[in-house]
């Protein structure tokens, strides 16, 4: 090889030339024209085969030998097609130093400029034709589909070059050990199991308990012709893991792990070798010998996680002893790729829990309303983002709707939106109005740290007011969907963002009919490097507005195949932030179905709220509830006069379930707790426990909430 420049090419040369009088052999499944090479047309140029300076023979006993045409540098014949699965080049595609420069004509090299060694096409024709044919080490003409042996060792580091290459472009797993087979099968050997350990190792674990080896993948060339038992005509082209996939336990101090803990690939017919293959493969199985199985350790950055066998065919050339070297050298990258992909794996395991449960793992279903919601991450490789939606219940049968969005989409953003989100939770459980809760969470953005910058959307929804307080904090405005189809974009004030300080927020209050559909959203969606966000509003609007025509003006779209929709308006380039959709219809609770009753604190007011309920459950036909209703009614208006100063509210509310609502002006909140026997108080709650179908106490700014639920029929 020239010293003064060395030039990477693939493993077997593409730029035939055309022969009308050539034969075509037949090709094997995999596309690898077995034949053998063939003297060139007569009267073509015809280049002396190129040796080393000093005219050194290599291992093989060869001066500078090339491989003839349609020769694989490791003995196997591949044409561009079979290059090209072996490389990952593009059937048909040549080496990148083989096309004319603008100023060399076509076909006439520059003689000043140093030439590579070749792998085949003309050089490697007329080495053929010196040779008369004939192998240098035996003096015999190969066999008519017989692979002739690699005889340079230049051709073993085009090779290694080019399959290093194909493996290091795998991310995760199955990638990479695809490519550890795609580029040995068949240009390195006929067939290869790869083993893995089950469970792999992550990073610095320390696995306890035996090492198990599981049968990951096989490939192979497909064999017609009988093979004397041997195990390659037994492996499958693409095995189904989960189905044929095989497990071996190495045993502490067995053969296997001998050679395991070597590290160096071996030989099948080395006694270690010999020993150690049928704890691997089992007992009924055998491989070809005289060197013709090649047994590799993987070896990772840490321990030995697996093991790769490079198997020929009994009627193929054995392997050489460099070739040991070119297997280690496929086991090494096989070996440290699988182990990014493992950490690369865990990483991407614990930023999807992170996001997880970061965001509502369910929606609730709260009275009035029913909710929708999606997110999509900023992309496959970044799959968490400070984007987040919640739906808050709240007393009085409300609800808040929450979007927000934590600047940038990484494990710091994501760590942001947790604690935002905490916090907005918290303040919505003590039933503050809107610009008051984004108030404390600008606040709170701004104790995490000065660059700690959000947007953020918070509104309230009354089923029973059919009203919607809104307030924002430089978040873009929600798009209201009409029961007759048509969309509106709200008008709220803009506000300025979570974090920046000293700034105040303003709520707006707005109708929010029976049937009409809020779209709550983030940036994500309707801004991109290709379109400004005023600019993606309004192809909200059009894109909402046209679902629902399809569904006519009298039926609202569904929620889930609305939020299907309007995801589907982003297009090519358009996916530049994670994004997060809710969706709410407004399904509101009608008057009839409301009885609310202000009760003075004083001793008759429990015998006065048994009979307005009883008169109210008569009216809606649910007399079968009267008993519980009056025992639980009577025992929470009991506990809130004993303590209130003001009136206390008594409401119903007929739904799917019956709800009963009781507030006074006392913040503090009943505790369930076990009565003794002689205590003359303490059971009330233990009854509504016992009877109601859920119950529970919510702080008010101004008092409490005490409620319970009944089913019925």
């Amino acid at each position: 090889m020239d010293s003064t420049r060395v030039t990477e090419h693939p493993t077997s040369h593409e730029r035939r030339q055309p022969s009308a009088a050539r034969p075509t052999a037949p090709a094997d499944p995999r596309g690898a024209l077995l034949r053998t090479p063939e003297p060139p047309a007569q009267g073509s140029p015809g280049l002396p085969a190129q040796g080393r300076p000093d005219d050194t023979p290599d291992a093989s006993g060869a001066v500078g030998t090339p491989v003839p045409d349609g020769q694989s540098p490791i003995g196997t014949p591949v044409t561009a097609d079979a290059q090209g699965a072996a490389t990952g080049a593009p059937a048909g595609s040549g080496p990148e130093h083989s096309q004319p420069s603008a100023t060399e004509p076509a076909g006439e090299p520059d003689p000043h400029r140093p030439r590579p060694e070749s792998l085949g096409g003309a050089s490697g024709t007329e080495a053929a034709v010196h040779l008369g044919g004939k192998d240098r080490r035996t003096g015999q003409s190969p066999a008519p589909g017989a692979p002739m042996p690699m005889r340079r060792d230049g051709d073993r580091l085009r090779f290694v070059g080019a399959a290093t290459r194909r493996i290091a472009r795998g991310i995760d797993l199955d990638e990479i050990v695809m490519g550890l087979c795609r580029a040995t099968v068949p240009t390195f050997s006929d067939a290869i199991l790869v083993y893995l350990r089950d469970p792999l190792p992550v990073g610095d674990e320390r696995p306890t308990g035996p090492v198990v080896l599981r049968l990951r993948r096989t490939d192979r060339i497909p064999e017609d012709r009988d093979t004397e038992g041997f195990l390659l005509p037994a492996l499958q082209p693409e095995p189904d893991v989960g189905i044929t996939a095989e497990l071996c336990t190495v045993r502490p101090g067995g053969a296997l792990n001998e050679v395991l803990r070597g590290v160096r690939p071996v030989f099948a017919d080395a006694p270690a070798a010999r020993a150690a293959l049928p704890e691997l493969i089992g007992d009924d199985l055998s491989v070809p010998g005289g060197q013709r199985a090649i047994l590799a350790p993987l070896r990772g950055r840490r321990r030995v996680i697996g093991a790769a066998l490079f198997l020929r065919r009994p009627d193929r050339p054995a392997f050489e002893t460099d070739d040991l070297l070119v297997a280690a050298q496929l086991a090494t990258h096989s070996a440290l790729g699988i182990d990014k992909a493992v950490l690369y794996g865990r990483e991407a395991y614990i930023a999807d829990e992170l996001q997880r449960t970061m965001l509502p793992e369910t929606l609730p279903r709260p009275t009035g309303v029913r909710l929708a919601s999606r997110y999509l991450p900023a992309a496959e490789t970044a799959r968490v983002g400070g984007d987040w939606y919640d739906a808050i219940p709240l007393p009085g049968s409300r609800v808040a709707l929450v979007v927000g969005d934590v600047m940038g989409h990484s494990m710091t953003s994501a760590a942001i939106m947790g604690q935002l989100r905490t916090t907005a939770q918290t303040l919505a459980g003590l039933d503050l109005p809107p610009q008051e809760v984004l108030h404390h969470l600008d606040e709170q953005a701004q104790r995490l740290g000065t660059d700690r910058m959000a947007t953020c959307l918070y509104a309230v929804y009354d089923p029973v007011a059919h009203r919607i307080t809104i307030a924002n904090a430089g978040h873009p405005p929600p798009v209201l969907l009409h029961l007759g189809g048509r969309a509106e974009v709200l008008r709220v004030p803009p506000g300025a963002p979570i974090g920046v300080g000293g700034v105040d927020f303003e709520a707006v209050e707005l109708d929010a009919p029976a049937g009409a559909t809020l779209l709550l959203y983030t940036d994500g969606l309707v801004e991109s490097r290709l379109r400004d966000v005023w600019t993606g509003i309004e192809q909200l609007r059009e894109r909402i507005a046209a679902t629902a025509q399809l569904t006519g003006p009298d039926h609202p779209p569904p929620l889930e195949a609305l939020c299907d929709e309007v995801l589907d308006m982003l297009g090519p380039g358009d996916r530049d932030d994670d994004i997060a959709l809710l969706a709410a219809r407004f399904d509101g609770i009608a008057p009839s179905d409301v009885a609310l009753w202000h009760l003075d604190p004083e001793d008759a007011a429990p015998g006065r709220a048994r009979r307005l309920a009883r008169k109210a459950l008569s009216r809606w036909d649910l007399e079968e509830l009267t008993d519980s209703v009056e025992l639980l009614v009577s025992e929470v208006v009991t506990n809130a006069v004993r303590y209130a100063s003001r009136p206390v509210t008594l409401r119903l509310l007929r739904t799917d379930v019956l709800r009963c609502e009781v507030g006074d002006d006392v913040p503090q909140l009943p505790r369930l707790r076990q009565a003794r026997a002689t205590d003359e108080g303490g059971r009330g709650l233990y009854l509504v426990n016992k009877l109601a179908r859920r119950w529970g106490a919510t702080r008010l700014s101004a008092g409490k909430v005490v409620w319970f639920e009944l089913n019925h029929s």
